[in-house]
């Protein structure tokens, strides 16, 4: 059983002050940076119902429920952001790294994610949109055991070699 005393978003801060508060009310995240450490956490935590809530309606992430339940359920070990920023008042990005072991072999997600800052009810809410998967730059070779520069989360040797 993970300790859930220490927020799994990496931040080192105690839960209850750091990613919970996010979790009982999205609206609490006055960055995107917030709803994503707490998007991360709620994926280690087995929070379904977070991370749905918290596409943004365009997504329409409720018929794809089951298939993020499965996402949600990997052994996550770790997350390591990149960096953030904001576009707007109403666009950000952040860029992370997020590490999970799967069949065995640790894997890594490589994201640079948009988020998109709406009005529910009377509260303005970030919601994640869409990311991409940064290219590797031209000088860096891809090792065998490298991630994938696809995205996949595979190791190269067994997806894009």
């Amino acid at each position: 059983m993970k300790d859930t005393t220490v927020c799994p978003c990496g931040s080192r801060k105690p839960l209850e002050t750091c990613c919970a508060p996010v979790h009982l009310n999205p609206s609490a995240a006055s960055h995107p940076e917030q709803l994503m450490r707490a998007r991360y956490s709620a994926h280690v935590l087995g929070l379904v119902d977070f991370v749905v809530n918290t596409y943004h309606p365009s997504c329409e992430a409720g018929q794809y429920r089951d298939a993020i339940a499965e996402s949600i359920h990997s052994e996550w070990l770790g997350l390591e952001v990149l960096g953030s920023s904001l576009a707007s008042n109403t666009e950000g990005y952040v860029e992370f790294k997020a590490f999970y072991r799967e069949q065995g072999e640790e894997c890594c997600l490589h994201e640079n994610s948009r988020f998109l800052r709406e009005t529910v009810g009377n509260q303005l809410q970030w919601f994640y949109i869409d990311g991409e998967y940064p290219s590797p730059k031209a000088d860096e070779k891809t090792g065998r055991n490298d991630p994938c520069p696809c995205g996949s989360g595979k190791k190269f040797k067994k997806c894009c070699l």
